[in-house]
């Protein structure tokens, strides 16, 4: 496949949402990865696969996954089935599994293809090969370093940031989930060559209990963790005026060379576990926002309950990162029935009561403005030569056996673009006799 350099390159998210898709955390658990089949499907109704390119993320090694987790809780991970987690009693309670983060079949298999879907996209906008790049899949940031949590077992948005300071001395971490980004601040928070900034509900016993205004890194990392903590009820118009305040001054402060944007759609209105008044166009207005900041950009998914309304946030925000508008009609798809009665694509805001007032508002807007103002300049590093990548090299097509099947990433790698190789308006080598 060709890869345009001002182009939206998609991983993980599309290319295997049936591996991703089809995995069960089990009966009642909210996390439903089935939104990612809902998703693809939505995705490709659009024909939004058309405008830009589509890549089938490579699993990713236990040696990549160490680039941030213990190595004995990667190799934890391999090994533990739900036929053999009653033999790892003492295990299962040291790594925090078992209740909200489960065994279930093919439990290391799913974190390696989540995970290896976000290292692909920073690695795409490493090598200048996107400008954009998804994945859906991933955005899963409560993990920490030895131990799963809130759903999350791999951290795959730190692993990313980890790939994009090979090639950046400041990498900016947006979190738009109503749930605080615990794992990606307490992994940074000793250093400022990664800026996080979380917007969550905080308060109430809420999950994770983390991210106030006043927690905002120690030692190097001292004022790069920012954190907007909101109360129940916050709606598109609140929302998105601080959203825009805070993220044009950290910008301007912090100077990043590349974003990483987490986009959970469980501060959407209605959602399963969330307790926001956002609408799918002011969520996605977020997305737009930070696009137009014209910086290499890494989007995932994240927490999302109410599994349709996933789909269609998420389909929207491809299309705002194509710069395209989608018609609110849903086009017919094999999932059509989640989206009746009405079977339209936006969804307006709630009407909880929104509890975050105007002045409860400016004092965190105060607070945050004062804590960048603390910043003298943005941090710089001296970039030494570029660690290689720990990808397996490619397959020598020319040795292998053609008798031998030819496995799943070597056919990805055979995929053409529709408009090449056939006759008709769009043929690109109609001049290939003349050559």
């Amino acid at each position: 496949m060709r890869v345009e350099t001002t182009g939206t390159a998609l991983t993980g998210g599309i290319g295997t949402a049936g591996d991703v898709g089809n995995v069960y955390f089990g009966p009642n658990h909210p996390m439903k990865p089935h939104r990612l089949c809902m998703t693809h499907h939505l995705v490709l109704s659009y024909q939004l696969h058309n405008k830009m390119e589509v890549y089938r993320p490579h699993k990713a090694y236990p040696v990549e996954l160490a680039q941030f987790h213990s190595p004995d809780y990667v190799d934890f991970l391999q090994r533990i089935t739900p036929n053999t987690q009653d033999l790892f009693a003492n295990d299962m309670v040291k790594y925090n599994l078992g209740g909200d983060c489960p065994v279930f079949e093919n439990l290391f298999e799913f974190c390696q293809i989540y995970a290896g879907g976000t290292i692909d996209a920073a690695r795409r906008l490493n090598n200048k090969l996107c400008d954009i790049a998804i994945n859906w899949a991933g955005g899963l940031h409560h993990a920490k370093k030895c131990e799963a949590s809130g759903f999350c077992y791999i951290n795959d948005l730190v692993l990313g940031i980890l790939e994009l300071l090979k090639y950046h001395a400041r990498v900016l971490y947006i979190d738009i989930d109503v749930h605080h980004g615990d794992g990606v601040e307490e992994a940074f928070y000793f250093t400022d060559r990664v800026m996080t900034v979380s917007f969550h509900k905080y308060g109430d016993l809420f999950f994770p209990g983390t991210g106030d205004v006043k927690d905002v890194g120690e030692r190097e990392g001292k004022n790069y963790a920012i954190n907007v903590p909101l109360k129940d009820g916050i709606d598109d118009g609140s929302f998105l005026r601080l959203f825009k305040t805070v993220i044009m001054k950290v910008v301007e402060c912090y100077s990043p060379g590349a974003i990483v944007l987490q986009c959970g759609a469980d501060s959407l209105a209605g959602d399963r576990l969330g307790k926001f008044n956002l609408s799918i166009d002011g969520h996605a207005a977020c997305v737009r926002f930070v696009k137009q900041l014209n910086l290499p950009l890494l989007v995932t998914g994240g927490g999302g309950y109410t599994k349709e309304n996933v789909a269609r946030c998420w389909t929207v925000e491809t299309g705002t990162l194509l710069g395209v508008e989608l018609p609110n009609e849903i086009p017919e798809n094999d999932y059509i029935k989640y989206f009746a009665p009405d079977y339209s694509l936006k969804r307006p805001g709630g009407h909880m009561e929104n509890l975050n007032s105007k002045s409860y508002l400016n004092t965190i807007r105060q607070q945050v403005c004062e804590n960048l103002s603390a910043i003298q300049h943005a941090p710089g590093v001296q970039m030494h030569e570029v660690p290689p990548d720990f990808y397996i090299p490619d397959i020598d097509e020319d040795g292998q056996n053609p008798d031998e099947r030819v496995n799943r990433h070597m056919q990805d790698k055979q995929i053409q673009r529709d408009d090449e190789y056939y006759d008709g308006d769009h043929d690109n080598d109609h001049n290939m006799d003349d050559a």
